[in-house]
């Protein structure tokens, strides 16, 4: 789940909720809420301590987890994953589902106990802090990842050391009617770039989970799965930059909803596309093309008539649909991202129906 801040003249600002596969395919969007923000709230951000979650925007993650656990069949485990935005004690206080858990990046240094499981839970006497109790504890192992290029800094290798424990996390004492809550039992893992390179912005990642954690294998899953989060980042960048969503020039903010319930849909589909192709690139195209859309496709790209009787694989067909929107295919490109598939989807479209209208006029009708 994640915001998305449209910087449009109305300064609406979306909600979403995407479902992913456990391998981090994008299968569509569970709920998404638009909204505004009032002008008589605006800058009431140094008093949000002292109300309550309902009062503020942070009650979307709440709905949207209710929403999630509805829509979601009981006999199919859903995780849901935030960042440190859902760092909410009321979101893990809330009541779940047996299949619904929680998979939340800290950032708030909470007072804690720690949860021991020698001779059963001992709960420690004294009440700590989260941060130094974790790192307190003796690392299970470690695990490479590879950090993704940003505007600023290249693609990297990081070595991160796990830790994980049990903690009974306190009800904050800001809390509004505070001694009506009961402390929440919470798995924490730390995952952590130590002796990092001091050009870098080394990782931290305090995840906090409902889910069992009990060995090093499922501490570096929780991990991997949270890696998934990243996912939300781009449907956003898709959707305002790939669909151009803010340089839509509407007039009325019912408009730009109506606008975004559309490229909603099409970013998924972008996305989804793009990591299929990566993940399932030897599967046939004919899962997202028809007929006459693959044909028109090969035909055109390899200027050859009749198209082959046989479809092309599902990443060959998205390097030839990114072909189209200028995608150049060089042997240090890479795969297509979204914007080249976006340009090329839009310029297939013509080039198909096209296709299947001369096709249709070549053909001879039959008698009735």
């Amino acid at each position: 789940m994640g915001y998305l801040d449209c910087k449009t003249s109305f300064g609406l600002k979306v909600h979403t909720t995407l479902g992913v596969s456990p391998v981090g395919i994008p299968l569509g969007l569970i709920n998404q809420y638009v909204w505004a923000r009032e002008e008589k709230n605006l800058g009431m951000a140094k008093l949000r301590k002292k109300r309550e979650t309902q009062e503020k925007e942070s009650q979307r993650w709440l709905n949207s987890l209710s929403d999630t656990q509805q829509q979601i069949p009981e006999d199919i485990q859903v995780v849901t994953i935030g960042d440190c935005e859902a760092d909410i004690f009321d979101l893990f206080a809330l009541e779940r589902s047996p299949n619904s858990h929680l998979l939340i990046r800290g950032t708030h240094n909470r007072k804690v106990n720690h949860l021991q499981e020698k001779q059963g839970e001992v709960r420690l006497p004294s009440t700590k802090y989260l941060h130094q109790s974790l790192r307190e504890i003796k690392a299970c192992g470690t695990l490479s990842v590879e950090v993704k290029r940003s505007p600023i800094h290249e693609a990297r290798l990081a070595k991160l050391t796990i830790r994980f424990a049990s903690f009974e996390i306190q009800v904050p004492s800001n809390r509004p009617k505070a001694n009506l809550c009961q402390p929440v039992k919470l798995q924490v893992i730390l995952a952590e770039e130590e002796n990092p390179n001091p050009v870098v912005n080394p990782i931290s990642w305090f995840l906090l989970t409902s889910l069992d954690i009990s060995s090093f294998e499922s501490a570096i899953t929780c991990v991997r799965w949270y890696s998934y989060r990243w996912l939300i980042e781009r449907y956003h960048f898709v959707l305002k930059s790939g669909c151009g969503l803010e340089k839509l020039q509407l007039e009325t903010g019912r408009r730009i909803k109506m606008a975004l319930a559309t490229y909603s849909i099409v970013a998924w589909r972008l996305l989804w596309l793009t990591y299929q192709a990566r993940l399932h690139g030897d599967e046939s195209c004919e899962s997202f093309l028809e007929e006459h859309e693959w044909q028109s496709l090969c035909a055109t790209i390899h200027k050859k008539v009749p198209p082959p009787e046989k479809p092309p694989s599902f990443r060959e067909a998205v390097r030839m649909i990114a072909s189209l929107g200028g995608f150049l295919g060089r042997k240090g490109d890479g795969e297509p991202g979204v914007k080249t598939i976006w340009l090329g989807l839009r310029r297939l479209h013509d080039i198909s129906e096209t296709w299947k209208l001369f096709h249709q006029i070549s053909s001879p009708m039959e008698p009735p």
